[in-house]
């Protein structure tokens, strides 16, 4: 029988939640005389910008003032769903200042710099499972002798949780998984209905949002779902109130439930129809068998979970649509759905899903290839269980995966209201002083006396190792010198601690604010760092410095980091004055972390990953070639140089001016600086590339940086920089015109014109292709170097610079004005991507003598709606390498660690055998 939904009034669905808790939690408010009256504060949420809820309603705090005499003090927000003036009216105190309330409400963590001491505090601390990252929280809780009370851990006598809100999660990921859908199969080619149902947060209540998907679903009803896809089916994992929440929608569309029994039967039978979906929900007992063949027992399940193995890759997965999932995973269970299983289903063509919802938001968890959480901004990402990678093509191949993991927040205020109505009978028991409440006393994890209660002894471990280790515990304090284009992913992971900040000092003031603005903790302070005053007192107020400015002015910094004895980290070259600071640094105890971004960096790790696997099999390395670059997206790449600038465009052209050393072929080269440009080769990784490259600085010196033993005993040691073909002729025929000269030219400063300046630098003409040859040694008579002068002139000619209209950038050299103007005119327009590709070659002789070549590849695309590739392969492993330095993480497994904690954000590869390739997007 198909069910049609039915869609009752907001106000009834809310008021029957409600009567339902109120029901629940009166059990469990048993009313105590206190000897005093307590005051209650609500604090402002601050965790992302998303973040809207509150803990208590107006209702409830007028309920408290005038029923109980309590005072409520409120902190002042201007983004909260409930405005300030509804909590005066209430009878609040709207101030800034908490210190003057006995306990302390909020929703999220709370930043440990405003913890304030000998105070009580509800909220979702995260702590309690042992989450390492939040020791240092429960460490301050400790030092600072709060009362720390978890929501999660408020439960009845049955171990059921009482204030939650688990129910909205399951409506919004439902929502916004649908939402997904329709994305999903537009992207495969078919229209849908799912088009018209919008995010949640997009919807003023629950029950607008259930209405537009009662629409679609009238839809579905009147036109069908596209045949060609099957029957469209919802399976929902679990039990509890997040499937239950998710189910409340689902009920809104034409549905007919099934059983997990039947799911094959339907989708091998003609007999389903394509206007109506199909709904099944997968309990325990439904996906779990015994691995000696008795049958399903919960109790016995819950004791011995090893016993147990999942079938439901074989059961249920290859005849989802959209997979729900809800359950709680902890590792001694077993997983519902596993990389190998996944791509054995894949490998078979059986792997049909078209989207997850995963609100239980497990990372590696009951789904093992859900790797990472998605934000309500970027809500969407891709899982190819083929290649077993992630990308961000939603019309490529694999599942689509939503995972955001503050789902409740979309629906800020019937969450917040839900949330309150099962709160405010245990804010009540504590206004009245009674902190032995039941449900209280089982939900605290710390008392007023600076101690874990014995139920959470087993986190002293923990805390132990966690909670005080390196500057961990107290507030951190990042310094970032740059504000640039690769600072955004950077800034965004070290502010994932909230005992972090990170202070942008720039002397572009505009584009640091840009950076700071929506991120919490991270201030704007302006810097020249010529001023060495300025920047001596800056680095002083810091913990760590990453300076993100042109590598000229590293040593600069590196000198005033060893004064203030601070450590730095950067993601450029060591130069010889850098080197020249190595005994300094040593000497000062510190550590200055380079070449820990890109290209050096993820090379480096990549490469050092390969050879010490051979090295502990027995064989050596013979050879190895890598090259790298960034590049825009090949559909992006639609001007004369093949390039855009994602990082600074100074750096990119000085970079064209180095000498090379390398050995290839089993010859060592020396190339000049000054022929470098002209040294370009095709480099053949892809057939659908059209690349070239040329050789990176001096590739000789890692033969001993990378432990490879003798020089001679290699037949190639080469580090290349990719470009698409036809860059490094123009831009050779550049620097032969002048327009990479750092020598000082004071002439700019009085206002050219770029048609004056080409005079200057060409001679005056009206034949530019003339003009260029002769600046450039070309012969006109020979083809091939006719049309090198014809394209540098046409290039000339589409950058403007023959116009005496077109005014110069006052600068102090003319690279610097050439800098300038590339940067106005080889920008990234709406919607354009750019790429990272890497490429390694190596050389392998095993101990038995066996040789073998392997090949390992990288193509990173960026989002335009986010990060761009250059940003999030340069600015996240130097955040995790500045991370690891100020948890004081031992620096024999630096760069190790590094590696693996980068692979957690999709910016590593695999290394393939001769004839595959892994790529990640």
């Amino acid at each position: 029988m198909v069910a049609i939904p039915h869609v009752r009034p907001r106000r009834t669905l809310v008021a029957h939640a409600c009567c339902a808790l109120r029901s629940r939690v009166a059990r469990f408010a048993t009313l105590r005389e206190p000897a005093a009256q307590l005051s209650i504060g609500i604090r402002r949420e601050a965790k992302n910008r998303w973040e809207r809820r509150v803990p208590l309603m107006p209702d409830h705090v007028e309920r408290l003032v005038k029923e109980l005499g309590a005072k409520v003090f409120v902190q002042p927000s201007t983004k909260r769903v409930v405005p300030d003036e509804k909590y005066a009216q209430a009878g609040a105190i709207v101030t800034e200042d908490l210190s003057v309330a006995d306990v302390i409400v909020g929703v999220k963590e709370v930043p440990v710099e405003q913890l304030i001491d000998n105070k009580t505090y509800l909220f979702f601390s995260h702590t309690h499972k042992g989450q390492t990252y939040n020791m240092p929280l429960l460490q301050a809780v400790i030092d600072k002798k709060i009362r720390l009370i978890d929501y999660e851990l408020m439960t009845d006598e049955n171990s059921r949780r009482l204030v939650q809100f688990s129910r909205f999660a399951g409506y919004a990921g439902l929502i916004d998984g649908m939402h997904g859908l329709g994305h999903r199969l537009l992207a495969r080619g078919y229209g849908n209905p799912f088009l018209a149902i919008g995010m949640s947060y997009m919807y003023r209540t629950l029950a607008d949002a259930r209405l537009d998907v009662t629409r679609t679903g009238q839809v579905i009803m009147d036109d069908g779902l596209p045949r060609q896809i099957g029957p469209m089916t919802f399976v929902f994992t679990g039990d509890g109130n997040v499937a239950r929440g998710a189910m409340h929608v689902f009920k809104c569309l034409p549905h007919e439930w099934v059983s997990p029994n039947e799911l094959r039967d339907l989708y091998e039978s003609n007999s389903w129809s394509n206007h109506r979906v199909y709904g099944c929900q997968v309990k325990a007992e439904d996906y779990l068998v015994r691995k000696d063949g008795w049958k399903f027992e919960r109790e016995h399940y819950m004791t011995h979970p090893e016993q147990y193995m999942s079938v439901f890759h074989e059961k249920v997965a290859p005849y989802t649509s959209m997979l729900l999932n809800g359950i709680f995973w902890d590792q001694k269970y077993p997983r519902l759905l596993t990389k190998e299983q996944a791509t054995k289903l894949a490998r078979e063509k059986r792997f049909g899903m078209l989207t997850i919802a995963d609100v239980s938001c497990d990372i590696g968890g009951s789904l093992e290839f859900m790797d990472r959480s998605s934000t309500i901004d970027n809500p969407f990402f891709m899982y190819d269980p083929l290649k077993d990678t992630v990308h961000n093509n939603m019309e490529g191949n694999g599942v689509q995966i939503m995972s955001i993991d503050n789902l409740p927040t979309e629906l800020p205020l019937e969450a917040s209201e839900y949330f309150s109505n099962a709160l405010f009978p245990f804010v009540s028991q504590l206004v009245k002083g009674n902190v032995t409440h039941p449900v209280l006393e089982r939900a605290t994890i710390a008392t007023s006396s600076g101690q874990l209660v014995p139920a959470r002894k087993n986190l002293e471990p923990l805390l132990a190792k966690f909670g005080k280790s390196g500057s961990v515990a107290k507030k951190q304090k990042v310094l970032l010198l740059g504000s640039g284009f690769v600072a955004g992913p950077l800034v965004d992971y070290l502010l994932r601690a909230p005992y972090r900040s990170v202070t942008i000092a720039s002397n572009m003031l505009e584009e640091a604010q840009r950076l700071s603005a929506g991120r919490e903790n991270a201030p704007v302070v302006p810097l020249n760092v010529a001023d060495k005053a300025a920047l001596a007192q800056l680095i002083s107020q810091h913990d760590i410095v990453i300076s993100f400015v042109p590598a000229t002015l590293h040593p600069v910094v590196a000198e005033a980091c060893i004064e203030a004895k601070k450590n730095m980290v950067t993601a450029s070259y060591v130069s010889p004055e850098m080197a020249a600071l190595d005994s300094k640094v040593k000497a000062a105890g510190l550590t200055v972390l380079n070449e820990v971004g890109l290209d050096p960096g993820i090379d480096h790790l990549t490469a050092m990953k390969l050879f010490d696997e051979v090295k502990a099999a027995g064989g050596r390395i013979t050879s190895f070639v890598s090259w790298c670059g960034g590049l825009p997206a090949p559909e992006n790449s639609d001007n004369p140089l093949g390039y855009k600038f994602s990082w600074s465009p100074k750096g990119v052209l000085l970079a064209g001016l180095n000498s090379a050393a390398f050995k290839r072929d089993g010859k060592i080269k020396q190339i000049k600086g000054e022929d470098l440009l002209k040294s370009a080769v095709p480099v053949p990784i892809h057939k659908g590339f059209a690349l070239e490259g040329i050789p990176n600085r001096d590739s000789l010196k890692y033969v001993d940086l990378y432990n490879l033993g003798k020089l001679d005993n290699l037949g190639a040691m080469f580090r290349g920089t990719l470009r698409y073909r036809g860059y490094c002729e123009l831009m050779a025929g550049f620097k032969d015109i002048g327009l990479l000269s750092t020598q000082a030219a004071p002439e700019l400063e009085r206002g050219l014109s770029w048609g004056e300046l080409m005079d200057s630098l060409l001679g005056k003409s009206s034949d530019k292709k003339a003009a260029v040859a002769r600046k450039c040694d070309l012969d006109l008579k020979n083809q091939s170097q006719a049309a090198r002068a014809e394209n540098i002139a046409a290039a000339l000619q589409w950058l403007d610079m023959f116009s005496y209209q077109h005014k110069v950038t006052p600068s102090p050299t003319i690279l610097d004005a050439f800098c300038a103007l590339l940067q106005k005119k080889l920008v990234y327009g709406p919607g354009e991507r750019d790429m990272v590709a890497m490429h390694h070659e190596f050389g392998i002789e095993w101990k038995n003598g066996e040789k073998e070549k392997r090949t390992s590849t990288l193509i990173v695309y960026g989002d335009p709606k986010a990060y761009s590739a250059m940003a999030k392969t340069v600015g996240i492993p130097a955040a995790i390498g500045a991370e690891m330095i100020l948890e004081g993480e031992s620096k024999c497994i630096l760069c190790s660690s590094i590696f693996h904690r980068s692979q957690t954000f999709g910016t590593h590869r695999s290394t393939h055998q001769e004839g595959s390739s892994s790529t990640h997007e």
